[in-house]
């Protein structure tokens, strides 16, 4: 068995009593006081992430723009120096290798995967590689965190030089947090306000940044916050988490990330198959939709189309903000173009669902 990895946080989590799992091989906390509190307080004040786990793959060299521009399906070209972007890696056959941020930097490109995937995406991206380009996994080098809130900005204003009034929505700053060189940027993944912070260090930086923060926060009613609320808290936005709501086996066109496949950009990794899947039509889709009841729909659960099974929840359960049960799924064509009775059959009972429009919670600070 692989030795399960830890973030320069894990003795932070511990120490606060986070209930800790092993999770795509890393050693991280579920919850702290417990998700739906975490989850409401991020909703409501503010809540720090552990997200060091990630990836960060850096691109540079002369060819660093054509080559990443190849690898994604967004269009990189489109990036100033200053700005982030979310997209999609494919397979020649369409389907999705991860899903991803790049940056922008002065000397390069900035990939941040997602941690599962860290292994197989470098690989993938030596295996494409191609120019004049130097690839670097620098995933164990960066510290990562997360500040999600409505008082977010409140909290971080004092402890950094950077001015976080100017950076915009997947945009980002060079600067220093609690006097520590750092990039800190404003993507999120809450369907909040709010700042990721990278930094490069080990335990004795990870620690003083984060209990810097936490210390700052306290009268704010900052949380620290753990995996169950991050994913929470993701679903209400209807923000996809790869592995349930796309793998190998789906396209970014399948799943509604249609918004970041640029058909029209030029050559890229999948593009003739997507092409082609849009001229002929999509055979399913993934849907959104909310459940009567209080019940919870979970991954794998299938959804019935007038009895029938006609696909399956990716993702699902109770939202904390709504107080109701969500869900996502695939639904196929064939049952969407025609009118009748959407259900989720929960452990052999069907329960009524309809379809809803995404964000589930709309009422997010950052929207």
């Amino acid at each position: 068995m692989p030795e399960i990895k830890r973030t320069q946080l894990a003795a932070e989590h511990e120490r606060l009593g986070g209930k800790m799992v092993e999770f795509g091989g890393w050693w991280m906390p579920v919850r702290f006081a417990g998700i739906v509190n975490e989850h409401l307080a991020v909703r409501s004040s503010a809540g720090l992430f552990d997200v060091s786990h990630m990836g960060e793959i850096l691109v540079t060299g002369p060819d660093a723009l054509r080559f990443t521009n190849k690898l994604v399906t967004n269009n990189v070209e489109r990036l100033e120096p200053d700005q982030a972007q979310y997209t999609c890696m494919c397979y020649p056959t369409g389907g999705i290798v991860d899903d991803l941020l790049v940056y922008r930097l002065e000397d390069g490109y900035l990939l941040v995967v997602n941690a599962a995937n860290i292994e197989k995406d470098h690989a993938w991206i030596l295996k494409n590689a191609e120019g004049d380009i130097q690839i670097r996994n620098e995933s164990a080098d960066y510290i990562q965190v997360a500040l999600q809130g409505p008082r977010a900005a409140e909290i971080l204003a004092p402890l950094t030089d950077a001015r976080l009034e100017t950076i915009g929505f997947y945009h980002y700053a060079l600067g220093t947090v609690v006097g520590m060189p750092a990039i800190v940027s404003r993507t999120g993944y809450t369907g909040e306000d709010g700042f990721e912070i990278y930094m490069k260090g080990g335990e004795s930086e990870a620690s003083k940044l984060w209990r810097a923060i936490m210390e700052r926060g306290a009268a704010f009613g900052l949380v620290p916050v753990g995996l169950g609320a991050r994913d929470t808290l993701r679903l209400e936005m209807g923000y996809m988490l790869y592995g349930n709501d796309i793998t190998q086996d789906t396209t970014p066109l399948e799943a509604g990330l249609g918004w970041v496949t640029k058909l029209k950009k030029g050559p890229f990794i999948g593009r003739d198959v997507l092409l082609e899947q849009k001229e002929r039509g999509l055979q399913r889709s993934l849907i959104a939709f909310a459940v009567e009841g209080r019940s919870s729909p979970r991954h794998g659960y299938p959804l019935l189309f007038n009895g029938v099974p006609r696909g399956e929840v990716t993702s699902g359960g109770f939202s904390p903000s709504l107080e109701r049960g969500i869900g996502m799924g695939y639904l196929s064509a064939e049952a969407q173009a025609v009118e009748g009775q959407l259900a989720v059959d929960v452990r052999g009972k069907p329960i009524s669902a309809s379809r809803v429009s995404l964000p589930f919670y709309k009422q997010g600070s950052h929207l």
